[in-house]
């Protein structure tokens, strides 16, 4: 800023003033400065200024459990919408679903200075990030409620999106409906919840033999696909694949077998229903609005006097050939 200045004759004042739209500089000086600014290719340190100035940081962070999860990728398209209209930037890792990293990902980001934290959490209790809530700056989970801590949150409603898709598949005739997702997670254990609600309103017991739970990881869900379609007349004729690896799974499943007849299939994620060979249903959050709602907590002050933990929970639609037309899908076996 100092040679600056002295290129164009004015004071370093003058010029942090013309480049931060402040008053008490000449329209005519200021355009000089702007311009001068722009040839040089020079960016005021924003942040810098913030810290002198004892203002916030203008950095925020974000730990997803997976970046390879559209789910993730879309939730972080909306942290970055929210930081960019409030002149901030993020930082995001992956703790690749480990509750131990996701605490050291948080401390370090504490330690950057970022005004505040939002995470994607691992694991049903989440005690292990009250550390992560030392040192300024909200921490905001995503995804999932507070479970040992008392946190802001924004949430889907899981238990909804499942009942509607179970409801769905009933409606057109489907009574042998399979589950298969990781239930460790808040939002697992929610689908499950709505999966089984649907088959108490139905009158249809649950059939246990229908039902996988395997862990947040390519291979446990790669096997229990298998084990679940492979299973001849009592396979289901309708899926609920319930978590991102669950889909990919059932996916790699049904087409490494031509010429057999899928089952119906619903997944959980972005509704990128033209990736699939056959006909596919997905229950899809707004994730890039979750994350936005999810950062924009860590820039709104809470009400004078408010120390109750905030919750947003949002909606989910169901979009897809199930939605439209019940001959998309495999017919239903009966029993």
């Amino acid at each position: 800023m100092r040679s600056l200045a002295a290129r164009l004759g004015v004071s370093a004042m003058t010029v942090s003033r013309a480049l931060n739209d402040r008053p008490g500089v000449a329209e005519a000086t200021r355009r000089r400065v702007l311009g001068a600014a722009a040839a040089l290719g020079y960016r005021p340190d924003r942040r810098a200024s913030r810290l002198r100035a004892g203002a916030p940081a203008g950095l925020v962070g974000l730990v997803v459990t997976s970046l390879a999860d559209p789910v993730m990728s879309a939730l972080t398209a909306g942290v970055e919408r929210a930081c960019a209209e409030n002149a901030a930037r993020v930082i995001v890792a992956s703790s690749n679903s480990d509750p131990a990293a996701e605490s050291g990902l948080v401390a370090d980001l504490r330690a950057r200075g970022v005004d505040g934290v939002v995470v994607v959490p691992a694991g049903a209790d989440h005690a292990h990030l009250r550390a992560g809530q030392r040192g300024g700056g909200p921490l905001v989970l995503a995804t999932s409620p507070p479970a040992g801590l008392a946190a802001d949150c924004v949430l889907v409603d899981e238990v909804s999106g499942a009942h509607r898709a179970c409801r769905q598949l009933f409606r057109q005739g489907h009574r042998r409906i399979g589950f298969l997702a990781s239930t460790r997670s808040w939002a697992g254990s929610e689908r499950l919840r709505g999966h089984i609600l649907a088959h108490d309103e139905a009158g249809v017991p649950v059939d246990e033999r229908l039902v996988r739970q395997p862990r947040e990881d390519a291979h446990s869900a790669r096997s229990a696909a298998r084990e679940l379609l492979s299973t001849g007349d009592d396979a289901p004729s309708a899926l609920l694949a319930a978590d991102f690896p669950s889909l990919v799974a059932v996916l790699r499943t049904v087409g490494a077998r031509p010429g057999s007849r899928p089952p119906a299939i619903v997944g959980f994620g972005p509704a990128r229903t033209d990736l699939a060979p056959f006909p596919l249903t997905m229950v899809s959050p707004d994730s890039v609005a979750l994350g936005r709602a999810a950062a924009q907590l860590v820039f709104e002050p809470r009400a004078p006097g408010s120390t109750a933990p905030r919750q947003i929970m949002m909606a989910s639609s169901l979009v897809g050939p199930s939605t439209r037309l019940a001959h998309a899908v495999a017919p239903p076996r009966i029993g």
